[in-house]
């Protein structure tokens, strides 16, 4: 039984009902990973890349304290324009529907409402991981554990760069959730095609990640990372893109951000730092990551 504070758009409801092919999207991305208006605009690109291809689009997000699967163009413009809109992981789902607020999805609390809705494939960007200092800090990312109980699974350009990949690998292994490479044996660094670890399986089709992701469900094993390199064209360089990391990790510590606040700093500093480059990265990544999972829903549908 649904809980009565979801609400999923007709849309969505009747593509799931027809065991159609349904991909989840976040929200953060829309309220706190991009300058207005490049967040609006590649909220509907990733919504039209999509139906494109057969595929039916479910950007999530909660308005006005309901739990929101599928949203409209009016939605997607509160969130990219939007002043008081919360970063909402799973902790803040309760209190957000309770105060009838706002709140823009991380990867955590999507996987939630998706796995609430019936979804199985969601898209991202990158994962949130383990942060660096993170062994003075204890600064892990809630993803990471959602990945561990929530039968999900996200289609990503591997983790977020300005985390500690390698801490972030070790946890997602101690904590059981398969990382499957995407035409790739190495993980990739979000803005790098690899960070020069491995993944744990590699996948080279759809058909591949489809069953493995009904497998997975099937056992009750919770999630799964699809980890899916930025096209090459694309790619920064890995040796600059670190330097400019180190820096904006050092400018943080040393004005005190940390916590929720961190991630869109370090972002947004390495987008002033590349002259916007890091931010097209972002874009194209995240366009790429939904096309294949698009290519994963239509496969996990016809099973």
């Amino acid at each position: 039984m649904l809980p009565p504070d979801l609400d999923i758009a007709p849309e969505v409801a009747a593509a799931l009902a027809d065991g159609r092919a349904v991909v989840a999207l976040e929200s953060t991305i829309v309220a706190h990973g991009m300058p207005y208006p490049r967040n609006l605009e590649t909220a509907l690109a990733l919504e039209a890349d999509l139906r494109a291809k057969g595929v039916v689009p479910a950007t999530i997000a909660v308005i006005d304290g309901r739990l929101r699967v599928g949203l409209g163009r009016a939605d997607l413009e509160l969130l990219a324009t939007g002043r008081n809109i919360a970063k909402a992981s799973r902790r803040d789902l309760a209190a957000l529907v309770a105060t009838r607020a706002h709140g823009a999805t991380t990867v955590a609390a999507t996987m939630a409402i998706a796995a609430l809705a019936g979804i199985a494939i969601f898209a991202t960007g990158g994962i949130g991981g383990v942060h660096r200092g993170a062994e003075s800090t204890m600064d892990v990312s809630a993803d990471l554990y959602e990945l561990a109980r929530t039968p999900v699974a996200v289609v990503c350009a591997g983790a977020k760069s300005i985390l500690d990949i390698p801490k972030t690998l070790e946890l997602l292994e101690s904590l059981g959730v398969p990382v499957l490479g995407y035409r790739t044996d190495d993980f990739p660094a979000f803005y790098a095609r690899t960070s020069g670890r491995r993944t744990d399986r590699r996948c080279d089709n759809a058909l591949e990640v489809a069953q493995l992701t009904a497998a997975q469900r099937r056992l009750g094993l919770g999630g799964l990372l699809v980890a899916n390199p930025i096209p090459a064209e694309h790619a920064l360089d890995a040796d600059a893109i670190e330097r400019e990391i180190a820096a904006s990790v050092a400018a943080a510590a040393a004005a005190g951000i940390a916590g929720a606040a961190l991630t869109p700093f370090l972002l947004g500093r390495l987008n002033e730092a590349t002259g916007g480059t890091s931010l097209a990265a972002n874009i194209a990544l995240a366009r790429n990551n939904v096309a294949v999972a698009g290519e994963i829903a239509l496969a996990y549908a016809a099973l």
